[in-house]
């Protein structure tokens, strides 16, 4: 799909000529010139359902919480001091459509690839997204006025932010294929640290364009997350923890431990999609537990 219809686009092409013209428009694409020449009317369709199918469920996500959220306004069950921080939710989902049109966008140019920057600027933004709704929930969930910070809160919350950046490298890593080039592990092929990490100029770059030097960081984040959360699980066991955060902490080293397992076997037999897909989905499973700890410890019960 390359063109963005966000109010008239819920339907898809719905006849031949329709087809034929959706077909036209991407035979336009770097994609199509460059990768997919081969491609006839029906492999056109394989692909066009994907996009479909997941724009067709960010703008149904999208009614899902606006017409709730008006009955909810209209009715009164939201009172003027709650229902702006709602309103930011259906704002913040709004402007990651326009921000996803705009990561494809740099895949219509010279380039057949997405910007591995727009690409993890989208990721980030889901993610951010669902840290706020998630955060909202379990505020209401379990309420508390009141209290100190509990000490282990500080630490959940770098944790946490350590997770992210881990998450955000991901991205990278994504945008720019770079689990394709080295399938070994523990090792990047018959070393431990590959040549070519300071291949570009400036020396900056190479931290977000440069493929070898994107999946040894996020190697090197991987195993570094999955070190201090093992560290964390251990000293916690003899603290003194509230009632939720003690079952918080094991769900915490269980997804981690999952979390590496999947990753691990993504680079070991080269990027299968489910495997790839496996690896992102309980990489926001490890973000949940991570969130639900820290909430869990932001207050000392009273």
């Amino acid at each position: 799909m390359v063109d963005w219809r966000p109010v008239v686009g819920w339907l898809p092409p719905l006849g031949e000529a329709e087809w034929q013209r959706a077909f036209g428009m991407y035979q336009l694409s770097p994609e199509f010139e460059k990768i997919n020449s081969h491609m006839d009317l029906q492999d056109f369709k394989g692909i066009f359902w994907l996009e479909y199918l997941h724009r067709l469920l960010g703008r149904t996500i999208g009614l899902v919480f606006a017409i709730p959220f008006l009955y909810f306004l209209i009715t009164g069950y939201l009172t003027k001091r709650e229902w702006p921080k709602y309103l930011l939710m259906f704002v913040l989902g709004g402007m990651q459509g326009v921000l996803g049109w705009y990561m494809v966008k740099s895949g219509l140019v010279d380039n057949p690839h997405v910007s591995q920057y727009r690409l993890t600027a989208h990721l980030v933004a889901a993610f951010v997204i669902y840290a706020y709704m998630f955060w909202v929930a379990l505020s209401l969930l379990y309420p508390q006025q009141g209290g100190e910070r509990h000490p282990w809160y500080g630490p959940s919350v770098l944790l946490a932010c350590l997770i992210s950046i881990t998450i955000i490298s991901g991205g990278f890593v994504a945008g720019l294929r770079a689990g394709e080039i080295y399938n070994t592990f523990p090792m990047m092929g018959t070393s431990f640290i590959p040549p070519g990490l300071a291949a570009l100029d400036p020396a900056w770059r190479n931290l977000f364009d440069n493929a070898t030097t994107v999946q040894f960081n996020h190697r090197l984040l991987a195993i570094t997350t999955f070190v201090i959360i093992v560290i964390y699980w251990l000293r916690a066991r003899s603290a003194a923890l509230p009632p939720r955060a003690r079952p918080a902490t094991n769900a915490l080293l269980l997804t981690a431990v999952l979390q590496v397992a999947l990753g691990i076997s993504t680079l070991l037999f080269s990027v299968p999609i489910v495997l790839a897909a496996s690896h992102q989905a309980v990489a926001m499973l490890l973000f949940t537990a991570v969130l639900y700890l820290a909430h869990s410890l932001r207050k000392i019960p009273m």
